[in-house]
């Protein structure tokens, strides 16, 4: 599995004009194929009289889904300059539609290349994106008297506390880095004097 990977941090749009055409990034987060290809279906019925509606996504912490459209633009020059720009960023879990509205001045293949790769850089570097880091799920469950100290101590050692629970006791679910989980048991074994237990669970990804 990646360690980790880039995303966009929103949804936004950035706009560029290139030779007297218009070209309109929209960017967005996308968990699933589905989610990217319903924005941009939704950005085509945003702009129904564009000339061209191309768009590129990148599914999955490794990549796994790419897809990539020229929507009647000459081949490869605009779906496959934008994967290329999302991949080249690291970017995943991510869609970007370019809309272009023809300015009556043709760009030629290297032209339209450079102009919907570049438009996608722009937005990225526009919109921002967010670092989401590889950790494991681990459980911690300790009595009502340490609880309060040790959900503290965590937040305060920058541990990513995820969820608490109070029944007969309390178990804390905390995001750890592989490399920390030894570390981390020696630690909670010093700071509850042993009374706590750690029970770790699967991998996910979170904010870095």
């Amino acid at each position: 599995m990646q360690e980790q990977y880039r995303t966009v941090a929103r949804e936004g749009v950035h706009e560029t004009e290139i030779n007297r055409s218009r070209f309109i990034c929209a960017l967005a987060p996308a968990a699933t194929e589905e989610e990217a290809q319903a924005f941009v279906a939704r950005i085509r019925r945003e702009h129904p009289t564009a000339t061209h509606n191309c768009f590129a996504y990148v599914i999955g912490a490794d990549a796994s889904v790419q897809k990539a459209s020229d929507d009647g633009e000459p081949g490869g020059t605009a779906g496959a300059p934008m994967l290329q720009m999302l991949l080249r960023r690291d970017v995943r879990y991510a869609v970007a539609v370019v809309t272009r509205y023809y300015g009556g001045v043709k760009l030629g293949a290297g032209g339209l290349i450079r102009a919907y790769g570049g438009v996608v850089g722009e937005a990225l570097d526009a919109i921002g994106t967010r670092t989401r880091r590889r950790f494991r799920l681990a459980v911690v469950t300790v009595d009502h008297q340490r609880a309060g100290k040790l959900e503290n101590d965590l937040r305060a050692t920058g541990r990513a506390v995820r969820d608490v629970r109070y029944a007969e006791q309390v178990t804390i679910e905390i995001g750890l880095p592989d490399a920390d989980t030894d570390a981390f048991r020696a630690w909670l074994a010093d700071v509850t004097a042993g009374t706590a237990a750690l029970e770790l669970g699967g991998e996910a990804y979170g904010d870095a």
